[in-house]
């Protein structure tokens, strides 16, 4: 777990009164919250409470009806959701969305292309800084799949992998982008008890070796509890609940809407 915070430090992530409506229908309803730099930030909340619906508000899949999302303190509002990885956001999918006829390494490389500058032209002529940053992309990708233990299968479409593996090689896209801010959307769906012990393990090893501030939605709640630092409770696209795991985890409002008795 992080220390706490100094006072007065600014939030690396800000989520000012945003609020998001569809045709009538609020998904999302005045949330705020701040998340500092270096922590694992859990984000619950029973299904339709509004938590990818922020998510994607976050990745600007979405444009909010009202509010506002900072990154060190400047709105990314305005950015095209092409371009947000250009500013350290990064996320992975509750369903994989990967290139399942590609290899491995060449769905990671697809996440550091935005860090590159080249471009057909460039390209195709073959130029001298073309060629240093494609060398310096393919030792990032060696690194990651090594990071990650995807070394054997770098080479293999994605498509006959199983889904644990492709999870993985979801996260490594994400981690070529170099991302300040992971967005991680119910990573630990579809595994099982040993794959979640270790991808608790490996979220914190991201967080603490890589120097990447994590945003967790997830509806397993004893990895959220075991390796959040923070936890905002979400319910019928309100914030209903935050502060520490157990304060969140112990909050009659919360223990109604989602976790059940507490003795259960």
């Amino acid at each position: 777990m992080m220390q706490a915070q100094a006072a007065g430090q600014r939030p690396l992530l800000a989520v000012h009164d945003v609020s998001v409506v569809f045709g009538g229908i609020i998904a999302l309803n005045g949330v705020s919250f701040d998340m500092m730099q270096g922590q694992i930030l859990g984000l619950i909340g029973p299904n339709g409470a509004g938590k990818t619906t922020l998510f994607n508000c976050l990745s600007r899949l979405y444009q909010p009806s009202r509010g506002d999302i900072l990154l060190d303190g400047e709105s990314i509002l305005t950015r095209k959701p092409s371009r947000i990885a250009e500013i350290g956001i990064g996320r992975t999918f509750q369903n994989v969305a990967l290139f399942p006829r590609l290899s491995v390494r060449d769905n990671i490389r697809i996440g550091g292309h935005c860090r590159t500058s080249s471009d057909v032209v460039s390209d195709s002529l073959k130029l001298p800084w073309v060629r240093r940053e494609e060398h310096k992309l393919n030792a990032k990708v060696d690194e990651i799949l090594s990071y990650l233990g995807l070394h054997e299968v770098a080479d293999r479409e994605v498509a006959g992998l199983p889904f644990g593996t492709q999870k993985r090689v979801e996260l490594g896209r994400a981690l070529a982008a170099e991302p300040r801010i992971l967005l991680l959307d119910e990573p630990a769906g579809g595994l099982n008890h040993e794959e979640v012990y270790v991808l608790g393990d490996l979220i914190c090893r991201i967080r603490d070796e890589r120097n990447i501030t994590v945003l967790l939605v997830e509806h397993h709640m004893g990895l959220v509890m075991k390796i959040a630092d923070h936890v905002v409770a979400l319910n019928f696209g309100k914030k209903l609940a935050e502060g520490t795991p157990a304060a969140v985890q112990s909050d009659p409002d919360v223990i109604k809407a989602y976790l059940g008795s507490k003795d259960a």
